[in-house]
């Protein structure tokens, strides 16, 4: 799941989603340069989804114990009270994660990557251990479809769309970037966050107050996505940085390599 294309699509919903939470999207404002360095924090996000899923648990458990130190140095500023908090809270590290492997989950099989409910349910269990190496306990994590489903019911009353994440919403519209790539940033980027906070639940869309296009013409306009992205050759894809698939090939032997025929097996 993780080398198809559409994870991209998938990420910017995750930004999105996750911005709802006040404490959790102030933690971003307050601790990031996300505004000058978007692309930086952007592959640094990647490289650590590459490593824990296509490198060695070596490389792994490194990369966990590197965000978690980063989390404990980190606090934010209630705005209302002055007060500090630390932001690898739990309750603030369980909400990042759940965002996020609900909208690879969801983006994924919406945009035409097969998975029965079964392998569905076994994806959000095998992120048991990711959500481990940034510092939550396993047990408090959702570890199927259904109990993700009853922690995002349970999280709808502390959601919000503050300045904070009006400011997220804006950025990841436009964000900026060089001179000569504002003709990209008109005819790539903008589709592709147009694409991902269309993909957003109802209720985000309520929040933030911009509409969103019906739901059957999101899931058409991301089957074609996915289709269109998954027509460009594997092996050109993973050139891109960070290659941890094509890491993980040469670790492993040339008769390793992703496959997603092989998931309807």
């Amino acid at each position: 799941m993780h080398g198809d294309p559409m994870m991209w699509v998938a990420g910017i919903r995750a930004l999105y989603l996750q911005a709802l939470h006040p404490r959790v999207v102030r933690g971003v404002t307050q601790n990031s340069d996300f505004r000058r360095d978007a692309w930086g924090r952007l592959m640094r996000t990647a490289n650590f989804v590459g490593t824990t899923t296509y490198g060695t648990g070596e490389a792994a458990e490194k990369a966990g114990a590197r965000v978690r130190k980063i989390h404990s140095m980190l606090t934010t500023a209630d705005p209302d009270t002055g007060e500090r908090h630390p932001v690898d809270e739990p309750g603030l590290l369980l909400w990042v994660h759940c965002a996020e492997i609900d909208s690879y989950l969801h983006v994924l099989r919406r945009s035409g990557f097969r998975l029965t409910d079964e392998q569905a349910d076994r994806y959000v269990a095998e992120h048991l251990v990711s959500a481990r190496l940034v510092g939550l306990d396993p047990a408090d994590v959702p570890a199927s479809r259904a109990e993700l489903a009853a922690y995002f019911d349970k999280m709808l009353p502390q959601l919000a769309a503050g300045p904070e994440a009006q400011e997220v919403d804006a950025f990841l519209r436009r964000p900026p970037v060089h001179p000569l790539l504002l003709p990209a940033r008109a005819l790539l980027w903008r589709r592709v966050a147009h694409l991902a906070y269309a993909a957003l639940p109802p209720y985000a869309h309520e929040l933030y107050g911009r509409p969103a296009p019906p739901p059957a013409s999101v899931t058409r306009h991301l089957r074609v996505t996915g289709t269109a992205l998954r027509c460009v050759p594997a092996r050109l894809r993973w050139q891109l940085p960070p290659k941890h698939i094509l890491r993980a090939m040469s670790r492993l032997g040339p008769g390793s390599r992703p496959a997603p025929y092989k998931v309807g097996r």
